[in-house]
């Protein structure tokens, strides 16, 4: 039987929930979800378990400078030990709702199904292609689960199309790209993500073209960011790296959680949840996502333009192609 460095899911944890610990690489037979094991003793400390401190008013953990990234902000002089350890705190007001130190693994154990024939796994075929059935998540380059939460800067991974799986937001155009590619894959060309989201028939909607409120994950009474940092003012709308924001309830749905929103060959959230970047050199993300699906087009024809390649933030997410 083939055998594959693992892989992903949800065994103990649930979206939006930290689980007790986070997943290492396990041995697991394809489709073998009984072989995945969530060991006790995680391969790094999370950061629960480093020394609390309060820098700006705010409670943070001490840990490394570097690993003290995205909405976080490192202050020297709090804790004890070497000159690279310091004081690392939310920008605003993130611990309210969740720790942006931790590394959420709620994809531990998820493995990948059988793709269509010709496909690979976790696959549709669409007419001379094939496309992601579900919104990509991460392994790492030891087949160890990335937390869908954080940004893959530095790291080599590979995106894998999962079932029941949180997807990966904070990703940029580039980095989605290098991991189609690390998985034999490649980002869909704007015709490609098109035709599969509207189907033969060509419809607005992956459902159809009249628009079926609710069908898909498509429209958040509030902005997570107003949510996350109690305020509607305008700063907030620069301050969207915040692991917290996909971690908030009602908010990113798992893969596949709605299941009237698929097309006619079978993909799922095509519209809405996250948005989905494509292969233009000029950076188009399409599909709106769960606050959105309206204000730059409906449906299947929502297209952002207005980023470079390099931009991320927490609602950007992709899916990959591969040729028959």
């Amino acid at each position: 039987m083939k055998r594959w460095l693992v892989l992903l899911a949800a065994c103990g944890s649930s979206h939006g929930k930290k689980p007790d610990a986070p997943v290492a690489v396990i041995d697991a037979a394809v489709g073998d979800s009984a072989a995945c094991v969530v060991p006790v003793t995680p391969d790094a400390p999370p950061a629960s378990a480093a020394p609390s401190c309060t820098a700006m008013s705010l409670p943070g953990s001490c840990i490394a400078v570097g690993d003290c990234i995205e909405s976080r902000t490192p202050t020297a002089g709090a804790c004890a030990g070497s000159a690279g350890i310091e004081c690392c705190t939310p920008r605003f007001a993130d611990a309210i709702e969740c720790d942006p130190n931790q590394h959420p693994q709620p994809n531990a154990c998820l493995l990948e199904d059988a793709g269509d024939p010709g496909c690979p796994a976790g696959m549709a075929k669409i007419d001379t292609f094939c496309i992601d059935r579900y919104e990509a998540a991460l392994v790492d380059d030891t087949g160890k689960p990335w937390s869908p939460y954080h940004n893959p800067a530095g790291h080599a991974v590979k995106a894998v199309s999962l079932r029941g799986a949180v997807p990966q937001g904070y990703i940029s155009q580039v980095q989605a790209a290098a991991a189609c590619a690390a998985a034999g894959k490649r980002l869909c060309s704007d015709t490609e993500w098109l035709r599969a989201c509207q189907g033969p028939a060509m419809t607005t909607y992956p459902y159809g073209n009249t628009r079926q409120p609710g069908t898909c994950n498509d429209a958040r009474a509030q902005h997570p960011a107003q949510q996350l940092y109690g305020t509607t003012a305008s700063w907030i709308y620069s301050h969207l790296d915040s692991p917290c924001l996909n971690q908030e309830a009602a908010g990113l749905a798992l893969t596949g959680g709605n299941p009237g929103c698929i097309t006619a060959e079978g993909a799922f959230d095509m519209m809405g949840n996250l948005h989905e970047w494509t292969a233009d050199p000029n950076g188009t993300f399409r599909g709106g996502y769960y606050v959105d699906t309206v204000l730059n087009g409906n449906g299947c024809l929502y297209a952002t333009t207005a980023h470079a390649t390099s931009y991320w933030d927490y609602s950007t997410g992709f899916r990959c192609c591969a040729a028959l």
